[in-house]
């Protein structure tokens, strides 16, 4: 993960070159470099999975069938982007598959645009840590974790993305497929409904669904 959303010169240049290197290894179907990206990437994946579908066992599925898809079509990826960015893209493209198949959260509209109407002017730039931060340093993890899934699903992504993933606003408009304009409305949206489902938790009147997914785990 990285440390910070602003990024050098000389880390933008390594990250170009670590991006050309998986695009070769990919391309030859290298067995190695396969196992290493799994190795690296299968937390993130997994914890984004987790927060779009709410379901363990549906994240775990479409977890397996994210990597089918990479050596299925490794050779598609260039390098001129993050792989990360990448292999989320593909992630979110098999949850929006599925959601039409089955009963869940539909994450159409996400990729429609539909909060657009709702825009509001909003930057990022600030000093100190944002709301998201601040509660997780405050709150127990799992009490994030649960308030997270409590939110609607282009919520939960946009924040998971942002704060977990540590991408800019332009990478999560890749990854969704948004324009840049709704990436900022929903995570300003987000980040306006975190306090106020915290409280309705803490006061009896929210819904754990820990039962249904088990723990999420947070950590970076």
């Amino acid at each position: 993960m990285r440390t910070s959303s602003v990024l050098t010169a000389e880390a933008a240049r390594q990250i170009e070159r670590e991006s050309a290197e998986i695009a070769r290894g990919l391309k030859r179907q290298d067995p190695e470099l396969l196992d290493r990206l799994i190795e690296t990437y299968q937390h993130r994946l997994m914890r984004y999975l987790m927060f779009l579908t709410s379901r363990r066992e549906v994240a775990e599925d479409l977890f397996q069938e994210v990597w089918i898809r990479v050596l299925r079509r490794g050779s598609q990826y260039n390098g001129k982007a993050r792989f990360d960015t990448w292999i989320f893209a593909i992630a979110r493209n098999l949850v929006i598959d599925l959601s039409r198949k089955r009963t869940m959260a539909s994450l159409d509209e996400m990729r429609e645009g539909v909060e657009d109407r709702d825009a509001y002017p909003f930057e990022m730039m600030q000093e100190g840590p944002s709301p998201f931060e601040q509660f997780e340093c405050r709150e127990n993890a799992s009490e994030v974790a649960t308030v997270l899934l409590t939110l609607e699903p282009a919520y939960r992504e946009v924040l998971t993305l942002r704060f977990h993933e540590e991408m800019s606003l332009d990478e999560i408009a890749v990854v969704t497929g948004a324009p840049l304009s709704t990436v900022k409305s929903r995570l300003y949206r987000s980040l306006a409904a975190l306090k106020p489902e915290i409280l309705k938790l803490r006061a009896g009147g929210g819904r754990s669904r820990d039962t249904e997914t088990g723990s999420v785990e947070v950590r970076g």
